[in-house]
């Protein structure tokens, strides 16, 4: 004889749409046996629209929740700054400092970093136009590969302990990281901010070779290796974000 199945619950949507003065939002909900209420954030680094939903609420209650605070979602959204495509003409930070990309017509060259007729810096693209955005992106990764290979080199030295593996990655929730196993995984966009912070941020992982913690012992460390670490991190804190709005 047969035993008939338990009845199961149908799955919950993940994302609800809601209207506000005439535009759609999209709100990604994301269910945490942690979370103890509602809670809604828009994300500075992708512009999306998150609500955090308790295991214990239903999706009526999350609906209506999202729907009483959907003037909130869009005065955020609009506050977001300006997404910039890597475009002939779009300005680009490299090391801090803002970069005009030029298209250049012509046989496709590495991208170079120049100057225009007024000493301004510009990026020359010489390529199909079609694929400006994929190059420029290209060259960001390729010299914040070489300046954090430079950096965790310099570093490393002093500690006297040698980085296993270097990775670049387009990583939303961290700047940097350290595996146990002495890997170091870096954004390949900290080559858009000043120099000085790049090399922080290349200090701070170097220093979990050796204290996988943030101990004082950490932070002396750290700081031991890049002086000017209450500097970068203020201007993570203030600007970091801003990281985020480029190659979109």
């Amino acid at each position: 004889m047969r035993i008939p199945l338990l009845f199961r619950r149908a799955p919950q949507p993940d994302r609800i749409t809601v209207a506000h003065a005439g535009t759609r939002y999209e709100v990604a909900l994301k269910r945490s046996a942690r979370a103890r209420r509602l809670t809604l954030r828009v994300s500075s680094a992708t512009g999306e629209v998150v609500a955090t939903v308790p295991q214990s609420v239903a999706h009526q209650a999350v609906t209506r929740f999202v729907e009483a605070h959907a003037g909130w979602i869009a005065t955020r959204v609009a506050k977001l700054p300006e997404r910039v495509a890597f475009v002939a003409g779009a300005l680009v930070p490299v090391r801090g400092v803002p970069h005009r990309i030029v298209h250049v017509a012509g046989p496709r060259a590495p991208v170079r970093v120049n100057t225009d007729e007024t000493g301004a810096p510009v990026l020359l693209v010489a390529c199909d136009p079609l694929v400006v955005q994929s190059r420029v992106r290209d060259f960001l990764r390729r010299e914040a590969t070489r300046d954090l290979a430079e950096a965790v080199a310099r570093h490393t030295a002093r500690l006297g302990i040698p980085a296993r593996k270097i990775t670049l990655r387009d990583t939303r929730s961290r700047w940097g990281s350290c595996s146990a196993k002495g890997h170091l995984s870096f954004s390949w966009r900290l080559i858009m901010a000043p120099a000085f912070v790049l090399d922080y941020l290349a200090a701070h992982e170097v220093a979990h070779l050796k204290e996988m913690n943030h101990s004082h012992r950490f932070w002396r460390l750290a700081e031991s290796l890049c002086p000017r670490l209450k500097e970068a991190e203020a201007w993570l804190t203030r600007h970091g974000a801003e990281l985020y709005r480029y190659g979109a």
